[in-house]
């Protein structure tokens, strides 16, 4: 029998169709009124606070560890946010990119879609790859926050203590569900390595829950509204984004000798969409949240492309 796609082709559609069809659910439902501005942000606290750091515990908690943590995969992801985040302020510094567009600007280029990034490695190397990504995301979030922060602040033009921004990152950081969900998952596995029947079976009841509901969530907050005055930026945001990073990812895994699954997890996490968490910072940092709505659209949109290469390498 001819299949009916080649093996690429399927191995595209099987981790990226799901995904995207959700996305687009999430915007039809809002279009008909089946979903509004309270349910949505009510599900982002859920997702956020509960059933993502729940999942992210499973996921991890019942994974070995025998073999420790990939340290040459984690610093080469770190290395290669470092660089992109020194590309992005030098491209502040260099094109016409506003003070009051800057912190937007800057977090488009390497804060990342955790939900998107999940699901996309769920779908495509199961939950082998889901540890290697949640490990990851354990040490590189605080990270991304430090230049998140920092380059909000700078480019602000109000004097900011030293002591005010360590009090603004501590504060992100401490108080992150997500990476205290990680760091739950790697104390547990360290400790136990594998969950009870009862215990492994109400998790992944309740993890279930996650992803589907964070993708519709996605998917109805995505607003075209912003997008045409503020294109440019948010097209160069996301061609460094998922194409430039990911290409210094693959330098910085070169380099640290990064094969086999974590060099698959590390692409795909170099290649996801921006993070709907900068408009979030934006709006609390006075940056230009227009240019944040519209980052996060035209970045979605274009990860298509950019997870479909990253899935086939």
């Amino acid at each position: 029998m001819i299949p009916l796609f080649p093996e690429p082709a399927v191995i595209v559609l099987n981790s990226l169709f799901p995904i995207f069809v959700l996305l687009l659910l999430g915007s039809v439902l809002k279009r008909m009124g089946l979903t509004d501005s309270i349910f949505l942000t009510t599900a982002d606290r859920l997702i956020y606070y509960f059933f993502f750091p729940i999942m992210l515990f499973w996921k991890i908690g019942g994974a070995s560890l025998d073999n420790g943590i990939d340290w040459d995969f984690c610093l080469a992801c770190l290395c290669a946010l470092l660089a992109m985040y020194l590309l992005s302020t030098l491209v502040i510094k260099l094109l016409p990119v506003a003070d009051f567009q800057a912190g937007s600007f800057s977090q488009s280029c390497y804060r990342f879609n955790t939900y998107i990034g999940v699901a996309v490695i769920l779908n495509s190397l199961g939950a082998e790859g889901v540890k290697y990504f949640g490990i990851m995301i354990g040490f590189t979030i605080p990270i991304i926050n430090l230049f998140a922060v920092s380059t909000c602040i700078w480019f602000s033009g109000k004097d900011v203590g030293f002591r005010r921004r360590i009090v603004i990152v501590g504060r992100s950081l401490v108080a992150n569900p997500l990476i205290l969900g990680c760091l739950a998952g790697i104390l547990y596995s360290r400790l136990f390595g594998s969950f009870p029947v009862f215990v492994n079976n109400s998790l992944s009841l309740i993890s279930s829950v996650a992803l589907p509901l964070a993708l519709i969530s996605i998917g109805g907050a995505l607003s075209f509204a912003g997008v045409r005055g503020n294109l440019a930026p948010a097209l160069l945001g996301a061609l460094l984004k998922l194409a430039v990073l990911p290409l210094l990812g693959w330098l910085f895994f070169y380099l640290f000798n990064v094969t086999g699954l974590p060099f698959k997890v590390g692409m795909i996490f170099l290649a996801l969409p921006t993070s709907t968490a900068i408009y979030v910072l934006s709006s609390q940092m006075n940056s230009d949240t227009k240019l944040a709505s519209a980052a996060i659209v035209v970045s979605t949109l274009l990860s298509f492309l950019s997870l479909s290469v990253a899935l086939l390498l």
